[in-house]
């Protein structure tokens, strides 16, 4: 589902390579902690197997999909099967829970009565299907979140990309969160999620890649 030869990102004026040289093969079907320090690389990962960057060297291929080479269009519709949920949320302020939520739906076309459906059931699976009419920022950063993390598995993806997806819930609402995590892995969904949390990477028990200063230290927590 996801490999990586020999990718390093550089940033201008950067004091060393955000990640350098990264091998990583991440097979369809798993689910993977990416984990380390502030400053080690985790988003910038994210971010490439996404396409939101491209890679100063090396490759970076998702679903056989080479995202350095593929136009522009091309990565849009390999975009449309990816779940993501962004450590900045990127709701949008102007629309409301259930339009943001809705708006992954809208894009590829989905009748306008299964969209109000299946938006409420997202909303419903993270305890947020009473502020349906909310705008974002009324709401708490824990409450933004959840919506974010709705929005990004509404359509069931392949695969789903998540930076830091807890940081600001409690302790209940992070269990269902991972819970919903696990449920779409077990259908299908190849699931990576970017985190810190060494207790919550631990009490899941999946595989875990360690990053330090933009390389790959090793597996395991």
């Amino acid at each position: 589902m996801i490999e990586l030869y020999h990718v390093t990102k550089s940033y201008p004026g950067g004091a060393r390579p955000a990640l350098k040289e990264i091998n990583l093969k991440i097979d369809k079907g798993e689910f993977v902690f990416i984990t380390g320090p502030s400053g080690a690389g985790k988003t910038t990962l994210l971010r490439l197997i996404f396409g939101a960057e491209r890679a100063t060297s090396g490759q970076v291929l998702v679903a056989g999909r080479n995202i350095n080479r593929i136009r522009r269009n091309q990565l849009a519709i390999l975009r449309r099967t990816v779940g993501v949920v962004f450590q900045d949320f990127k709701l949008l302020n102007n629309r409301t829970a259930q339009e943001n939520v809705a708006f992954a739906l809208e894009v590829v076309g989905t009748p306008r009565r299964e969209i109000r459906r299946k938006a409420w059931m997202a909303l419903k699976n993270v305890h947020l299907h009473d502020k349906m009419e909310a705008f974002p920022l009324n709401l708490s950063g824990g409450e933004q979140q959840r919506i974010a993390i709705a929005r990004a598995l509404i359509n069931n993806p392949v695969l789903l990309l998540a930076d830091e997806p807890t940081g600001n819930l409690d302790p209940d609402i992070t269990n269902d969160i991972m819970k919903l995590f696990e449920d779409i892995n077990m259908k299908g969904t190849t699931v990576v999620i970017a985190s810190h949390d060494r207790e919550l990477i631990k009490a899941m028990g999946k595989r875990v890649v360690r990053l330090h200063e933009g390389k790959i230290e090793g597996e395991g927590i």
